[in-house]
C-alpha cells in the first residue's frame, strides 16, 4: 500500500489479474476501468451508488458473504471474483424475480429493445421464467402533460428518486411503502400532473432502464433514451 497524495494506493485482485487502485473507489469503478463487465441495473454513472438490485453482487476471498460491487470499496490485497457459476445463477434469479413481481411483457412495451432489464436477461441467459408470476394490479399515470408512469414496468432501481434530487433538485421522486408494495410516487402520493415540484425537464424519463416512464406520443423505435447528460451534470455541479 502507498500514498497519492491524500489518497491510499492500494493492489488487489479481480478475477486473478493485478490491479492497482484507489483506496475510495469501489470493485465496480475498478472493474470497469480495467475492462471487467460486471452487470448492473440501479447503478448509473452520476447518481449515487445504493446497491438496491443486488445484481452486481461478487465473491470476495474470505467473506461468506456476496458483496454489492458498486458500494464496496477495495481494500489492499482483497481478491475479487466476478464471474463464477454461484454468481451467474444469483443473478439469473434476481432477474426472473424483477419479472415476476410486475408485469413486464416485451413485446408491446415502448422500450422494448431499448431496455436495461431485457439486455440483462439476454446477457445472463434467461430465456424463461421458472417462478410463477403475481401479475399485481397496478395502475398508470398519464396525468402529465407530457409523461407517463406505468408501474407495472418499475424495477424500483430509484433511478428517478436520484436524478431529481441530486441532479435536478427537485426531489419530486420518492419510494413508498416496503417490498412486493414498494412503488415510486410523486408529492406524498399526488398524480404527477398535479405535482407541484416537478419542472418537467425527463431527466427522470431518461434514467429510467424499463418502460416504467416515457414520454407520450412516443413508438417503439423513439423510445432510445439519453443518459450521457449525468456524467456532465455531475462534474459541473462538484467543480462548483
Amino acid at each position: 500500500m502507498r500514498r497519492s497524495g491524500t489518497v491510499e494506493i492500494v493492489t488487489l485482485k479481480i478475477d486473478d489479474k493485478d490491479i492497482g487502485a484507489r483506496g475510495d473507489e469501489t470493485i465496480l469503478e475498478v472493474a470497469r476501468e480495467n475492462g471487467i463487465e460486471i452487470p448492473t441495473l440501479c447503478h448509473m454513472d452520476g447518481l449515487s451508488d445504493i446497491g438496491a438490485c443486488r445484481l452486481c453482487v461478487v465473491e470476495v476471498k474470505g467473506s461468506n458473504k456476496l458483496l454489492p460491487a458498486c458500494i464496496t470499496t477495495v481494500q489492499e490485497g482483497m481478491e475479487v471474483n466476478t464471474r463464477s457459476p454461484r454468481l451467474d445463477h444469483y443473478r439469473q434469479m434476481i432477474v426472473q424475480m424483477l419479472f415476476v413481481e410486475r408485469n413486464h411483457v416485451c413485446a408491446v412495451c415502448v422500450s422494448n429493445g431499448h431496455c436495461d432489464l431485457q439486455d440483462l436477461a439476454v446477457n445472463l441467459g434467461v430465456s424463461h421464467v421458472t417462478m410463477p408470476y403475481l401479475y399485481p394490479k397496478l395502475p398508470i399515470d398519464a396525468s402529465h402533460e407530457r409523461f407517463v408512469l406505468d408501474h407495472n414496468r418499475c424495477v424500483l432501481c430509484t433511478r428517478c428518486v436520484r436524478v431529481c434530487d441530486e441532479i435536478e433538485g427537485a426531489h419530486t421522486w420518492d419510494v413508498m411503502a416496503r417490498g412486493v408494495e414498494s412503488r415510486v410516487i410523486t408529492d406524498l402520493m399526488e398524480p404527477w400532473g398535479n405535482s407541484e415540484s416537478c419542472t418537467s425537464c425527463g431527466k427522470c424519463v431518461h434514467v429510467c432502464p424499463t418502460g416504467a416512464l416515457f414520454e407520450k406520443g412516443k413508438s417503439v423505435a423513439e423510445m432510445t433514451k439519453r443518459r450521457q447528460f449525468l456524467p456532465y451534470l455531475t462534474a459541473m455541479r462538484e467543480e462548483e
